[in-house]
């Protein structure tokens, strides 16, 4: 692949998931945000609990610390006065 054709991809792929991560989370309601219980830490076999935000449509949303799910992650805000939460 040359570097060009890479360059193309990448833009592609960007693209494409800008796309379908805005057509999921754009327009959503946001209807709590809290912890996620030791059991369903256990559940996801993790050893940091993560937020979960759940939204007024029954779909939600849980930071993992890889595309792989191995541990809940953290979230990088742009609030001053907590520019992190963390997976605890």
């Amino acid at each position: 692949m040359t570097p060009q054709e890479r360059t193309e991809r990448e833009k592609d792929m960007t693209n494409h998931w800008n796309k379908k991560v805005s057509d999921f989370l754009i327009g959503k309601t946001i209807k709590s945000v809290r912890y996620m219980t030791n059991e369903e830490m256990e559940d996801f076999m993790w050893y940091k609990k993560a937020i979960i935000i759940d939204f007024t449509d029954g779909h939600w949303i849980i930071p993992q610390s890889d595309d792989e799910g191995n541990n809940g992650g953290a979230l990088y805000t742009s609030d001053e006065k907590m520019s992190v939460i963390p997976a605890i």
